[in-house]
Order: structure tokens, then sequence, then C-alpha cells
């Protein structure tokens, strides 16, 4: 019963923690999810965006005590203006989606939020690419990487 018990707790800390993409993955796969070029931002910008708000882990959650707001995901969607974690008072969701679809293995909403995030304010709505990316030599991001 104990050994039962500890796999079981072994498993479901598994199934919290997510996925961490690999560099290289996540290149592939943000490229094949039409980001690279997007609204002119290369594939690089995305990449150092992504490393720097997340370290490229989609379980990545960070509460923001100013706004009483929570970012989410690879990209830390914010639950103020993108999507709807049903806690954060006076939420616009602009995305049209559940903070929970960030946190997914399958990033294809995260993408779609966050061309959206792009589309109406640019790359530099996030402050970590602003702090960490901007005029900065990226292409250590993608190198290697055959995208």
């Amino acid at each position: 019963m104990k050994a039962v018990l500890i796999l079981g707790l072994l498993l479901l800390s598994v199934a919290v923690q997510g996925k961490k993409f690999q560099r290289c993955e996540l290149a592939r796969t943000l490229k094949k999810l039409g980001l690279a070029g997007y609204k002119g931002v290369s594939l690089a910008n995305w990449m150092c965006l992504a490393y720097g708000e997340s370290n490229y882990n989609t379980q990545a959650i960070n509460y923001n005590p100013g706004s009483k707001s929570t970012d989410y995901g690879i990209f830390q969607i914010n639950s103020k203006f993108w999507c709807n974690d049903g806690k954060t008072p006076n939420a616009v969701n602009g995305c049209g989606v559940s903070c929970s679809a960030m946190l997914k293995d399958d990033i294809t909403q995260a993408v779609a939020c966050a061309k959206k995030i792009v589309s109406q304010q640019g790359i530099s709505a996030w402050v970590a690419w602003k702090n960490k990316c901007q005029n900065q030599d990226l292409t250590n991001y993608v190198k290697g990487c055959g995208v």
C-alpha cells in the first residue's frame, strides 16, 4: 500500500510539472505554428521572450500582487487582460480562453493568444522582452535548430 501511494504521488508530481521544451524543439514548434516573422517579429525574438517569461515551461504561473492578476504558461499570458482564470477582478479575457488553456503542453492556444497580443500591442507588451531581448543579439536562441 505504501509503495502504491508513493508511486501515485510521483506520477502526480510529474503530471503537474507540465512540459518544459528544449530550445530547438520549441523553435521548431513555434515556426510550425506560424510565429516566425509574424507581425515582423523574428523567431529568435519569440524564443527569447518565451525563455525570459517562462524558461520554456508550459506550467509557469506567476502572481502579480499589484494588479491581483496571474500570468500563465510559456508566454505568461495575463489573467487581467487576456485569459479567464475565474478569480481576477475586472478581467477582460481578450483572447476568449480559459487561463488553464495557457498551461497545456500543446501550446496552440497559447500561440494564438500571443499572436492576438502582438497584433494589438506589439512584442513590447511583454516586460521580459523589453528587459532581456530588445536590442540584443538573439541568434543563439535559434542557432543549430534548422529553422
